[in-house]
């Protein structure tokens, strides 16, 4: 626990002195801070992500009249340093181990609650969140030279899928809904599950949320299971009354896969989970 977060902390917030502080996570951009187990604080490391902070509590203030689910209520210390505090979201992470316990009646109501949040995140007219600061998503780096070193650690039974894989992404036109306001972040890690209810008890992480194809949002889905990402999108569809192709999930999640797989072969980090990963969804046959 860094203490110059704890000072600034502290220096805010005076009655917490007496509380008890823990490294709750760290992101790519930020530090998250925990203190009794009912506050959350972020500390951006550097002024993008000072930034990308700040584009988060904005965003987040825009949206959450519009949607049922429980999301952060994040305010701003300006600081310096500056940092932002929500209340803490009731329950945990939601593992794949976690979702493969589930009975089918959980499984079902999760993927009701997250076609929920997200028809309702998509209904929000795009004039309202491009004025929080909405922008276009990224997209992985699926080009050829790229993805060269990733094709020798697959098993060789799926190397000719991948590739196939790949050519059929970069063959998909338009998504045929559009683009809306979404979160296209929505695996385990940003959920807050209540496991003794078996029940979403809300999602956080907006930094990622932004403008981009409505087939997106199952793709961090996928990552928990192929299941769910399937039902939620029979769900969104009962939801929304907009038909989704499967297919182009599929499609979707396997360039970002296999893009990240050459993102950890080039820098050498946990190239094995992520190997497992890509390796998981070319071999599943959930969503097609």
């Amino acid at each position: 626990m860094p203490p110059e977060c704890r000072h600034a902390i502290i220096a805010a917030h005076p009655h917490l002195a007496g509380a008890k502080f823990a490294v709750a996570g760290r992101g790519w951009h930020s530090l998250a801070v925990e203190v009794d187990g009912r506050h959350i604080f972020k500390f951006p490391e550097g002024e993008e992500a000072e930034a990308a902070l700040l584009r988060e509590a904005r965003l987040l203030g825009a949206a959450r009249p519009f949607v049922r689910t429980p999301v952060p209520d994040m305010t701003i210390h300006s600081g310096p340093p500056l940092f932002s505090m929500h209340g803490k979201l009731p329950g945990r992470t939601l593992e794949p181990a976690d979702y493969a316990k589930l009975n089918d009646t959980a499984r079902a109501r999760l993927a009701d609650d997250l076609a929920l949040f997200f028809a309702e995140l998509h209904a929000i007219a795009p004039s309202v969140m491009r004025a929080a600061g909405a922008e276009p998503v990224g997209w992985w780096d699926t080009q050829e030279g790229t993805l060269a070193s990733v094709w020798q650690l697959l098993p060789s039974e799926l190397r000719r899928e991948a590739e196939m894989a790949i050519q059929a992404y970069h063959e998909l036109g338009p998504d045929p809904l559009g683009e809306v306001y979404g979160f296209f972040d929505a695996h385990g890690w940003n959920m807050a599950f209540d496991h003794d209810r078996s029940r979403l008890a809300g999602i956080f992480d907006f930094a990622d949320s932004g403008f981009g194809p409505p087939h997106r949002e199952f793709v961090q889905v996928s990552l928990i299971d192929p299941d769910l990402a399937l039902r939620g999108i029979r769900a969104y569809e009962a939801r929304s009354g907009n038909l989704l192709d499967p297919r182009r999930v599929f499609l979707l999640a396997a360039a970002m896969r296999l893009s990240e797989l050459a993102g950890a072969v080039e820098t050498g980090e946990n190239v094995p989970m992520i190997l497992d990963f890509a390796v998981d969804w070319l071999r599943q046959h959930a969503v097609r």
